[in-house]
């Protein structure tokens, strides 16, 4: 259907005051991301595109105090994509531990691999090359390209939805997916500069993940709380779909977990009969293990044998 001149006026002119908007929140944001920012050490001019890569894998769906201690012990065995791409895809789900969401482990062997065969180990800059290696989704190119290489791009996780939802839309929660309205938005409040820009990616993330919290948001310490639309609104409760919540004890995830636990402490091929000891239901434990084989993750082996896999990684 043909925009009409009315709509295509209107469309424009919420582009144009988004803008505004942007340019009145980016200087008491960044001001104050330089002030409270946390020295993470994918911050640090040391870390590189793959420490900053490494840890935009590790950090999806997991915080930070978990990510921290396995991010160090990674980055000092692998340093670089090369070093690890040399090594089984086994021993990346051995060495993430108890991250969660282990798939993770393998879809960055496989983006190392990739990083070594076709750009000589080095992560690259261009975003549609990045967007290009394996396990690597828009969010992840965005934020690479950002951190790492100071680009101009639009970085939506979760916290910055957060606090555009409700500094901007005036509410308090997202939706549960994120929708191409918010991309839009995202990309309307990017300052123009690639240096601020990368800022304000850094900086919306921080003040999330520290002030604007999903469910204790500190508008008192925000920057931006005099012009935050839902505070100004009176903070007015969510009223889309039910926020969806994570659960884990008895789940189908809980098992896979403790079938991994057993054969990442293993030296060798673990039997049948040991993994059917961590979980009495049987049923739910066969097809826990038949996800994780079929996911990559566990490599079935004649005899009723299995162990974590050392051919290439799947995507």
């Amino acid at each position: 259907m043909t925009s009409t001149p009315a709509a295509t006026g209107a469309a424009a002119v919420t582009a144009a005051n988004e803008a505004t908007e942007g340019v009145r929140l980016h200087g008491p944001v960044t001001d104050w991301f330089d002030e409270h920012a946390r020295d993470l050490p994918w911050r640090r001019p040391e870390a590189g595109a793959w420490g900053v890569m490494v840890s935009e894998f590790m950090l999806q769906q997991t915080p930070v105090s978990r990510v921290l201690p396995v991010y160090e012990q990674w980055l000092a065995r692998w340093p670089r994509p090369a070093d690890l791409a040399a090594e089984p895809p086994g021993e990346a789900v051995r060495a993430w531990g108890r991250l969660g969401y282990p798939r993770r482990a393998l879809r960055l062997h496989a983006a190392a691999s990739a990083i070594q065969e076709r750009h000589g180990g080095d992560v690259p800059r261009e975003h549609a090359q990045l967007l290009a290696l394996p396990g690597v989704g828009e969010y992840t190119a965005a934020a690479v390209a950002s951190f790492a290489y100071g680009q101009r791009h639009a970085v939506l996780d979760t916290n910055v939805r957060r606090v555009f939802a409700r500094a901007v839309a005036g509410r308090q929660y997202p939706p549960n997916a994120t929708t191409a309205a918010e991309r839009k938005l995202a990309r309307a409040l990017l300052p123009q500069d690639e240096e601020t820009a990368a800022k304000w990616a850094a900086a919306t993330m921080e003040l999330g993940a520290l002030v604007c919290t999903a469910r204790g948001p500190e508008c008192v310490r925000c920057p931006i709380s005099a012009q935050c639309a839902w505070r100004l609104a009176g903070s007015p409760a969510h009223d889309g779909p039910p926020r969806r919540g994570q659960t884990y004890a008895g789940t189908d995830r809980q098992v896979r977990g403790k079938l991994l636990a057993v054969l990442r402490e293993a030296l060798g091929p673990v039997p049948q009969s040991v993994l059917d000891a961590v979980w009495d239901e049987p049923v739910q434990r066969a097809r826990a293990l038949d996800g994780l084989v079929s996911d990559g993750l566990v490599e079935p082996l004649p005899g009723g044998m299995y162990r974590l896999p050392l051919g290439r990684s799947t995507t």
